[in-house]
């Protein structure tokens, strides 16, 4: 499965494969139908505390990704990550959906990585 990352203003398309919001907050100026997603993962979204500590900053970008990736062990992350994964398997691509503007330092470029060493395991099991 190929994960890749898009922000919710950039055009969707069908090439995009599953579509999956992974912000915590519905992004501003969108509307649902224009997102055109098809699952909003909250569960796998940073927290409120964390999203706010960060304030997207790449200075506490190393910070920030240890305490996500802490974040995202966490019970409700892993039955979050499980539902995607089982989503996700009639699918080739999946599209992590977010808003913030910095592409490089953002959950969803945490969470591609987490997401693909999770489904990796699970093939294994």
């Amino acid at each position: 499965m190929k994960i890749v990352r898009k922000r919710v203003y950039d055009t969707s398309s069908d090439d995009d494969g599953l579509r999956v919001l992974v912000d915590r907050i519905w992004p501003r100026g969108i509307k649902k139908a224009d997102a055109r997603l098809d699952l909003w993962a909250r569960d796998l979204a940073p927290s409120t505390a964390l999203r706010r500590w960060f304030a997207h900053d790449p200075k506490k970008w190393a910070s920030f990704v240890k305490r996500y990736d802490a974040e995202l062990r966490a019970p409700a992350a892993l039955a979050a990550m499980e539902h995607l994964a089982q989503a996700a398997e009639k699918y080739r691509k999946v599209t992590l959906v977010y808003g913030a503007t910095d592409t490089e330092h953002n959950q969803a470029v945490v969470l591609a990585d987490v997401l693909q060493r999770f489904v990796r395991s699970r093939k294994r099991v």
